[in-house]
């Protein structure tokens, strides 16, 4: 039973099958304008397998004549030509043959479905508003306008100026409206100059004075502004003859004419998906359930010989395209194998000779390269400097002369070896963590460190380091310069020393001030204790009040020998300190001795609540203020021979952001201009007993030992000496 409803079934859908079907295709133009014939020929080769499909093919001419009158004629022409007629299916081929089937879909087509292709501007809206979304489907007909002034942008890197050609047909119109916000967002990038109003001639005239840096993109011609009627080929070819410039289309029936191509619309893309639609209706399938297909099949399209013409290569920017006017396949393929013969010849010529040259070069680059090692090490042995260089994990990688003779190893046995294999730990881990942020930030170093040498000898190096990179540029490691500063270390404690020497006169006479009171004092003590004696009236409490006032004048003396040996005795280290303190005992020492030389010294503390410090040496920072008041000291005091009138050194200090400023400043006469900037080099001097280190000696505690700064300036009458110094570990 099941067998005989199958083979029922099968054989009632083959009898339905080879029902005749006949379709109606209404063209809106005439036969000879090649997209139509193109949509033509398309349907008649898809239905050519199907011989039960009668194709009746009509066409409105309204290219020609497109009034009202004549569509109503024609629509009553077609009702007689066609009562005898019961078509299956319609095809509706391009815009007006799509507005006559609505406009008289009840009087010719009642019922009946409708395909339609090639449709400009279509808006599904109008299938409702017209009652026939039930009765209608179809093709699309979408220029893509924007991909070809993309396309035309990225062929034409250089292009300066894109002219478009139009007329004022309907279709003209409507591409005209889309190309409106396509011209505003492509006119930054090249002039763009539309042309619809000028006749044929004026055109071609145009056209043939464009540059080099220009590109035609043509739309249609169908009719110029004096109302002349031309074919597609007629108004391209006139314009194509004129043109020394490619000229892109939107239409493919443009192509093989001279147009270079572009992304086309393609008639016989319409034909071929209308005749997909009609075969499915003809089958059966009801036309409600096929979809328009609103995207335009659209496909790029070039010319090979316009191509050529032009030397435009289209394959770095369009991947999947159709060519036309390409040579035979076996002349190309000849011509591919000699052209491949010649270029792998040339390729291995060239290979050839390259290598040898390579080789040629390696060889020499390789002498070049021996000669250049065995001169570096020659050079690094010569420089007097110990220097090495390591990797990133902190081995050592090879070293010149010098640093093996510093480490007293030989060299081999220094590569492959550490810091902490020659270094004291501290010295060691220090370096580490500052080879670690090198390698961080890519950046240059310099340290100082001190160690003894296996002989116990003392060294102080400056280390100056970076990061070197190899080749491939990967960090290699870090390359070290040292620089041994133990003599001018050691020459500048000695200059220090011998400032201080140098000082020792006026502290020596500053100290003959301070304990000529307390001697008067202990002799007046010594006398009225004799006194008492010799006369039997000396008693205990006398006794007692003696010893505890000599007490007094003694320990006041025993203490300015404690200033005095701690000023000449060096400081090992820096440490923070207070600078108050350090101004009291320099008062304690030469306090007196201004006091008596009549003399007004004031001390001026901004931050009266708070205890500055200073980070540095301590002894030597008290050095510089000696040295700085006592050189104010005796200016005034020169002064006073000429003038005798009393003195003022006024000592200003004052906490800033990062460091404290001390400003001594006295009222003896200002410094000549030409020699201002002079006074803190070494041995320079005005005094004729001076020894002129004084100053020299300040600006090296100052600035090299305790990284702060020391400058001078006139201000009126006075001389005012700055000193800025950090008020923490820098």
């Amino acid at each position: 039973m099941k067998k005989i409803i199958l083979f029922s079934l099968i054989f009632i859908t083959f009898v339905l099958g080879q029902e005749p079907k006949e379709v109606l295709l209404l063209h809106s133009y005439h036969k000879g304008y090649v997209w139509s014939d193109d949509i033509s020929k398309t349907i008649e080769k898809e239905f050519k397998s199907h011989e039960n499909i009668e194709l009746t093919t009509v066409y409105m001419d309204t290219k020609r004549v497109a009034d009202p009158i004549y569509l109503d004629q024609l629509a009553k022409l077609y009702k007689q030509q066609f009562q005898k007629r019961s078509f299956d299916l319609i095809i509706a081929s391009d815009n007006n043959a799509f507005d006559f089937v609505i406009n008289y879909h009840t009087y010719l087509f009642e019922n009946l479905p409708v395909l339609f292709c090639g449709i400009n501007n279509f808006d599904k809206a109008f299938l409702e508003q017209n009652y026939m979304k039930k009765y209608m489907t179809g093709v699309v007909e979408q220029v893509d306008l924007e991909k070809n002034f993309e396309l035309i942008k990225d062929l034409h890197p250089n292009l300066k100026k894109l002219v478009i050609i139009n007329d004022n047909s309907k279709t003209g119109y409507a591409v005209k409206r889309d190309l409106r916000p396509i011209i505003q967002k492509y006119k930054k990038d090249f002039e763009i100059e539309y042309i619809d109003n000028l006749e044929i001639e004026g055109i071609a005239k145009k056209v043939s004075k464009l540059g080099e840096d220009t590109a035609v993109l043509f739309v249609l011609l169908f009719k110029d502004t004096t109302g002349k009627y031309f074919t597609y080929k007629q108004s391209f070819t006139k314009i194509r003859e004129a043109s020394h410039v490619p000229i892109y289309g939107l239409w493919d029936f443009y192509l093989n004419y001279g147009i270079v191509g572009g992304l086309l619309t393609s008639a016989i893309g319409q034909g071929e998906a209308v005749s997909k639609m009609a075969l499915e209706i003809l089958n059966g399938k009801k036309i409600s359930q096929i979809p328009i297909l609103e995207k335009s099949p659209n496909e790029y399209m070039f010319d090979y010989n316009e191509l050529n013409r032009f030397n435009i290569d289209i394959t770095k920017h369009v991947d999947d395209y159709i060519l036309t006017n390409q040579p035979s396949s076996e002349y190309k393929k000849v011509t591919q194998f000699f052209i491949l013969a010649i270029l792998i010849i040339l390729v291995l010529s060239i290979i050839v000779v390259t290598l040898r040259a390579n080789i040629q070069r390696r060889l020499k680059v390789e002498r070049a390269l021996s000669n250049r090692l065995e001169f570096d090490k020659v050079l690094l042995d010569t420089i007097p400097n110990p220097i090495y260089y390591k990797n990133i994990h902190g081995k050592f990688l090879g070293c010149n002369l010098a640093f093996a003779n510093l480490v007293n190893e030989h060299r081999d046995q220094i590569i492959g070896k550490t810091a902490f294999d020659f270094f004291t730990n501290e010295v060691a881990s220090k370096n580490t963590i500052i080879d670690k942020e090198l390698l961080n930030t890519f950046s240059t170093s310099t340290s100082e460190f001190t160690f003894y040498t296996a002989s116990n000898q003392m060294k102080h190096i400056i280390l100056n380091k970076a990061v070197y990179k190899n080749i491939d540029q990967s960090v290699g490691g870090i390359v070290c310069i040292m620089d041994d500063i133990t003599e001018s270390v050691q020459q500048k404690q000695f200059l220090i020393q011998q400032s201080k020497l140098a000082e020792m006169g006026d502290m020596i006479a500053a100290i003959a001030h301070q304990w000529n009171e307390p001697l008067v004092e202990l002799s007046a003590l010594v006398q009225d204790i004799q006194t008492s004696y010799l006369l039997n009236e000396l008693k205990d409490i006398e006794v007692n009040d003696f010893v505890k006032d000599s007490m007094v004048q003694i320990k006041y003396m025993s203490r300015t020998l404690n200033d005095f040996r701690n000023f000449l005795k060096p400081s090992t280290k820096k440490k923070l300190f207070s600078i108050s303190k350090s101004l009291n005992e320099i008062n304690e020492i030469i306090g007196k001795q201004i006091f008596y030389s009549n003399i007004e010294m004031s001390f001026n503390y901004k931050n009266k609540d708070e205890e500055l410090l200073i980070y540095g040496y301590e002894n030597e920072f008290k050095q510089v203020l000696l040295n700085l008041v006592n050189n104010a000291k005796n200016k005034i005091i020169d002064k006073q021979q000429d003038e005798n009138k009393k003195g003022n050194i006024q000592i200003n200090i004052e906490r800033c952001i990062n460091y404290n400023s001390i400003e001594i400043i006295d009222d003896a006469g200002k410094i000549d201009e030409t020699i201002i900037h002079s006074i803190f080099q070494p041995y320079f001097t005005t005094k004729a007993d001076g020894t002129g280190l004084g100053l020299y000696m300040a600006k090296v505690i100052i600035e090299d030992k305790m990284r702060g700064t020391i400058t001078v300036r006139n201000e009126d009458d006075n001389v005012i000496f700055t000193i800025r110094l950090p008020h923490k570990k820098v």
